[in-house]
């Protein structure tokens, strides 16, 4: 699966299709200003303001796409990538797509530890991962090499136990499941090929990088307006949590300034009361929608 050598600045992005993460890979390419429609009909896609192709795969063949150099980056769980064992570099976790692949048995069985699975047979989507892991264990186990509906093979007696991926754990529990194991936590991952790439191509992925460093760090702050007392300012800064010193704007009203930051979202609901106390008022939370640091 190799190709020529591009020495253009065209970058080619593998993304997945359709599945669990491709309405959120979508939003952040459209939170960083790529443009583009018809993804959902075509399976390649250019963008109209970004030197951007983007190939719309089955999720467990973007990691080899990348790997391959057939794709410059790839959007995926990092499930995929371990499981392939695929010679790529991560660039970046993306906070979304959180997993975990583990091992489930029936709930009022007998397996429960990892020595009680010698011998016994595990369906998988995951083969490499749930025999990499039992092997650490000292476990000898077969595999039934599954792909979809994994979780009601112990109750049709094709295996013992099962591994999967694992969000809530709803699945499981309807199917009589009893999640005994983590192999691994997931989440999606930014993936680049280790082939070489021309000074144009790596120039544009420097810049795809600082847009989505922008936008990862605005999705987990908000910008913050409030009114305070000017002898209440250094009592007020003291208390938020804020990137950089806040900008004090004078008011109409000479006694009064406003105040402007950028905090951590989490942190705006631990400090607000504190704030108030303080002596500030109208306060406003405002999401932001990338930032530049």
């Amino acid at each position: 699966m190799n190709r020529t050598k591009d020495s253009s600045t065209s970058l080619r992005i593998a993304i997945q299709k359709s599945g669990r993460l491709t309405d959120k890979t979508i939003d952040l390419l459209h939170g960083i200003g790529v443009e583009f429609d018809n993804y959902k009909r075509n399976l390649m896609v250019k963008t109209r303001n970004f030197d951007v192709e983007l190939l719309l795969l089955r999720d467990d063949d973007i990691p080899e796409y990348v790997q391959d150099g057939v794709c410059d980056l790839g959007f995926v769980g990092a499930n995929e990538v371990l499981e392939q064992n695929a010679n790529v570099s991560i660039l970046r976790g993306l906070n979304y797509g959180n997993c975990r692949l583990s091992v489930a048995a029936p709930k009022n069985g007998k397996l429960k530890q990892a020595k009680d699975f010698e011998g016994k047979t595990i369906a998988t989507s995951y083969p490499y991962l749930t025999q990499k892991f039992f092997k650490e264990q000292g476990v000898t186990i077969d595999i039934v090499e599954i792909s979809g509906a994994v979780e009601i093979t112990p109750q049709l007696e094709v295996a013992d136990a099962i591994s999967d991926l694992v969000s809530t754990g709803g699945t499981l529990r309807a199917n009589g499941l009893q999640e005994l194991f983590t192999i691994i936590e997931s989440e999606t991952k930014l993936i680049q090929t280790n082939k070489e790439l021309s000074p144009g191509k790596q120039q544009l992925i420097d810049k795809f990088m600082v847009r989505i460093d922008g936008y990862q760090q605005a999705s987990k702050s908000r910008y913050i307006m409030m009114n305070a007392p000017q002898d209440k300012v250094e009592m007020i800064k003291s208390i938020i949590p804020s990137m950089k010193s806040p900008t004090i704007v004078p008011l109409a009203e000479t006694t009064m300034v406003a105040i402007h930051t950028v905090i951590p979202y989490g942190k705006f609901w631990e400090v607000m009361e504190e704030l108030k106390d303080a002596g500030a008022s109208d306060i406003v939370m405002l999401p932001i929608e990338s930032m530049i640091l």
